[in-house]
């Protein structure tokens, strides 16, 4: 039977490590070992420091794992170790679901930095089986104990990696296994990056816009308001075409009191998020209502209640105009389904309408939409509603309402099953408050 030692991990157990070259890349010497060889089968133990660690996959930052490894006496150098998650990655659309450089990590052993340590993400694909996600940890020569300092700063994409823990490993020059032990270790939801997050813009009674930042924390889901300009009450409607993000995309549109209708594209800068307006074109005062459906197309309805489809165009904002049909009078609002495409409707009775884009493949201009499905009742205590971008953290749009008393309420997306294997992203049943005030605007999109 094996023999396990258990070493007590303190700091003057820690060897200073000197550096060699070994085969032609750098490594560290030990101590001066024991004159006795390790015992057959003995293998040392791994203990974490400061109990399992979270990372938080997104924009906060990198996080510190730290643990030590215990070697039993007479271990000969060097030592080389790898960090090893349980769970393996599957494809997903044919290519990997995580980024290229999914973790981030730097590694130190003893104190002595070794910089940037890599991260294995292989992944199966069609039959084809693949090693879990693993961590190289540095070739270090052997010593009585090696703490190991890892960082990890984690992407958006980290979250396919479900694991509650990692296995260590150490191997001595002969290939054998000298110690291990696992590390509690999970990837958790983080700040999405500015493209993931959205921005809801609001028009206050003397013309200035404002931009509201998304966070990607729904208890908090706004930054302080941004001024974006002034001069917006030249127009009688705008709207997105492209959802508005974080990092300064998404393109809108705004008609004047003459029915001119103007385009602003998104520039990338947050401080300036619009570029100076072009004119589209005259004649847009035969619309009650204008509403993008997020991939740069504009549904437009009449004063008879026809709804019109202006594709987006190439080399033009927009493709002539498409009728889709009759009957949109019934709707007392109509807002973009934030990232997906789609509209959302409330009719007069206060019921909430989803129209989903209909499938790649069988778009045609004239016919943009599924036939609706019902998404709720009761929402005739609003008098502004807004389809946005994610605001939270799980990549589905959302929708703000305000009520009459001028407070903001946020709807977070859910997926609702549809027949056919089908599912249709909508504002879910429950609220939570933003917060007051917003009575101070005229338009919220």
């Amino acid at each position: 039977m094996a023999r396990v030692r258990t070493a007590v991990v303190a700091a003057a157990l820690i060897a200073v490590l000197a550096p060699v070259t070994l085969g032609g890349s750098m490594a560290f010497a030990a101590p001066a070992l024991p004159a006795a060889v390790t015992a057959a089968g003995e293998v040392g133990t791994v203990v974490q420091d400061g109990g399992p660690l979270a990372v938080s996959a997104g924009e906060e930052g990198a996080v510190t794992l730290r643990f030590t490894a215990s070697l039993p006496v007479g271990v000969q150098g060097p030592v080389s170790g790898v960090l090893r998650l349980p769970t393996k990655l599957t494809e997903v659309a044919g290519s990997s679901p995580v980024s290229a450089n999914v973790i981030r990590s730097t590694c130190s052993v003893n104190g002595v930095a070794y910089g940037e340590c890599r991260w294995n993400m292989p992944y199966m694909h069609d039959t084809q089986d693949a090693d879990p996600p693993s961590l190289d940890l540095p070739t270090v020569a052997a010593a009585g104990t090696l703490a190991y300092t890892v960082t990890l700063d984690a992407d958006v994409s980290a979250v396919a990696l479900v694991d509650k823990e990692a296995r260590v490993e150490l191997k001595d020059g002969t290939g054998a296994v000298v110690a291990q032990g696992t590390v509690g270790l999970s990837f958790v939801p983080g700040t999405p990056p500015p493209w993931l997050r959205g921005t809801v813009h609001a028009r206050d009674t003397s013309g200035v816009l404002w931009r509201y930042e998304g966070t990607g924390d729904v208890t908090r889901p706004f930054a302080a308001r941004e001024r974006v300009g002034g001069g917006w009450n030249a127009y009688t409607a705008i709207t997105p075409v492209r959802s508005t993000r974080a990092e300064g995309y998404g393109d809108l549109v705004a008609r004047d009191r003459a029915g001119v209708l103007w385009y602003y594209a998104g520039t990338g800068d947050p401080s300036a998020p619009f570029a100076p307006r072009k004119r589209v074109g005259g004649g847009w005062n035969v619309y009650t209502t204008l509403v993008g459906v997020g991939d740069g197309g504009l549904v437009a309805r009449d004063k008879d209640g026809v709804l019109w489809h202006y594709q987006s165009g190439y080399g033009v904002p927009f493709e002539p105009r498409q009728r889709v049909g009759g009957g949109w009078n019934t709707y007392s609002a109509l807002t973009m389904n934030g990232a997906w495409g789609g509209v959302l409707g409330r009719d007069k009775d206060g019921v909430l309408w989803k129209y989903d884009p209909v499938r790649v493949g069988e778009i045609t201009p004239s016919v943009p939409f599924a036939p609706r499905h019902r998404v709720g009742g009761g929402w005739n205590i609003y008098t502004a509603i807004a389809g946005a971008y994610d605001l939270g953290r799980d990549r589905i749009p959302d929708l703000v309402a305000r009520d009459r008393d001028g407070k903001l309420w946020l709807y977070q997306g859910v997926s609702k099953p549809l027949a056919d294997w089908e599912y249709s992203l909508v504002p879910g049943p429950t609220r939570s408050l933003v917060g007051g005030g917003w009575n101070t605007y005229n338009l919220i999109f």
